[in-house]
């Protein structure tokens, strides 16, 4: 998420491209855990091994054809598609390790992804990108356990689980009907090329819901949680075109985690750069035109490098907006207050059962929107004979300190699994994503540019669908955008 040689700055032949165009088809409660151990070992195992392309900036060239700033799938899609073109790259990253969101800790011996990921194996870019067989994924149940009127109902998927769902019918996640309308809209889905879809007609996803004939019950105990867990957004403000997206994903393929962690994805990414490609722990203050040709990155250490191609932004929509300034402008959506989310992380002796299911608050109250136990989808997320908890809210809820946060979820979780199992439940870690994903409420370009003129260029899932799947697509075509330029 094979070391490469070092790429070539040689020019790239028009067949080389065609290739490549071809080719993709202890505070306040027990619950607070004392000093855990803290390691990310996906990441640096490889950068031991010399296999991510690490290079430090005072050994580094101080000229690239292309400089990729930020670290992030997007960012490391584009650099690959750069290097295998035989493009010389520059990746940057800010932080530690790449990644961005996509990025997984080793607390305890727990796998702590940054924030709850689903993998969805039907998304088309990754499918194209990635080696699912090293991503050793584990599936989830197709389906959902909701908790309404003190118990859990089943949803299941009547295609993948026949008898489950039939039996599911007359609970009251919604009617009769409303489970036949499911399945009609998933059928629909299907028609036309993902072109189409990501371009038709638009409204909010709750307004498609109503239009489609859905009952309030179904939209409240069903869609809102569901969606929510997905799009941070109970109140179904998102575009019903990302919504039908999704919908297809569902319907055409697996949720799942990979064995390793979401972060698996990135280091995948990162081990087919050639050596000396990314340099981590290295910001950017400004991105300016070179004297004479070309376009120079200024480090946060006063220090530059120059482009001679172009500088790709790869970094999340606020980053890039202060990067890019006005070329940024033209993004619908640049105004909209961002989506943000707390993802809990607990370690417990045991989940309440084996089944890897999501649970889903069906209710209107409390702050915990989703939860799953990821050990019982992939048994490597917890040591064993414990079992990793994972908790979601919509929104970080910073007037809460971490420990205030666990003790208000365990307490709503102690209604649905017991006070008796919750008490047994130890705080690992709480990551709060302020930005998790670009807003995309009505209207949307979800196929914004990525070349913005004079050398500058920009990917990322802003640019996209605000999906794993669209980050790798806008890093992709800013790669295409540089290449044919170059031809």
């Amino acid at each position: 998420m094979a070391l490469f040689a070092a790429a070539s700055s040689a020019p790239v032949s028009l067949s080389g491209l065609a290739q490549l165009q071809m080719s993709r088809k202890a505070a306040l409660c027990p619950l607070v855990p004392s000093a855990p151990s803290f390691t990310r070992p996906m990441y640096c195992k490889a950068r031991a091994r010399g296999a991510c392309g690490l290079a430090s900036m005072a050994s580094s060239a101080e000229s690239a054809d292309v400089v990729v700033v930020g670290g992030g799938v997007a960012g490391l899609a584009c650099a690959r598609t750069l290097a295998k073109a035989g493009v010389s790259v520059r990746l940057l990253e800010a932080g530690p390790e790449v990644g961005g969101r996509v990025r997984t800790d080793v607390v305890d011996g727990f796998k702590l992804d940054h924030g709850f990921q689903i993998f969805l194996t039907s998304y088309p870019e990754a499918r194209e990108v990635l080696d699912y067989n090293k991503l050793d994924l584990k599936p989830f149940y197709a389906g959902a356990l909701v908790f309404w009127d003190g118990g859990f109902h089943r949803v299941a998927d009547p295609v993948r689980h026949l008898v489950d769902g039939l039996q599911s019918l007359p609970n009251p996640i919604g009617s009769v009907v409303d489970k036949v309308r499911v399945g009609v809209f998933r059928i629909g889905t299907l028609f036309g090329s993902l072109e189409d879809l990501l371009a038709r007609p638009e409204t909010t996803t709750l307004e498609r819901l109503k239009a489609e004939g859905f009952s309030d019950e179904m939209i409240d105990r069903f869609f809102r949680p569901f969606l929510g867990g997905i799009f941070f957004d109970r109140t179904l403000s998102v575009t019903s075109r990302l919504f039908e997206f999704v919908m297809r994903m569902l319907a055409t393929g697996q949720n799942c985690l990979p064995a390793d962690g979401i972060g698996a994805v990135a280091t995948q990414l990162a081990s087919s750069l050639p050596s000396g490609a990314i340099s981590t722990g290295v910001g950017v203050s400004s991105i300016s035109p070179a004297e004479g040709k070309g376009t120079e990155v200024t480090l946060a250490d006063g220090s530059h490098i120059s482009a001679r191609l172009g500088v790709v932004v790869a970094t999340a929509q606020p980053e890039a907006e202060r990067l890019l300034g006005e070329r940024m402008a033209k993004s619908p959506s640049k105004d909209a207050p961002p989506v943000g989310t707390a993802c809990l992380y607990f370690k417990a002796p045991a989940a309440p059962s084996e089944e890897a299911i999501l649970y889903l608050n069906g209710t209107d109250t409390g702050i915990v929107n989703n939860c799953c136990f990821p050990s019982t989808v992939a048994p490597s997320y917890a040591p064993p004979g414990q079992a990793l908890v994972s908790v979601s809210t919509i929104g970080t809820f910073d007037e809460l300190s971490d420990a205030e946060l666990a003790q208000t979820v365990a307490g709503e979780l102690s209604v649905w699994f017991g006070k008796r199992a919750t008490d047994t439940w130890s705080l690992l870690k709480v990551y709060r994503i302020p930005y998790a994903q670009p807003p995309q409420a009505p209207p949307t370009d979800l196929s914004r540019p990525v070349d913005l003129g004079d050398g500058l260029y920009v990917c990322g899932d802003h640019r996209a669908t605000a999906t794993l799947d669209g980050a790798l697509v806008s890093g992709r075509r800013a790669a295409e955008a540089i290449l044919a330029k170059k031809l």
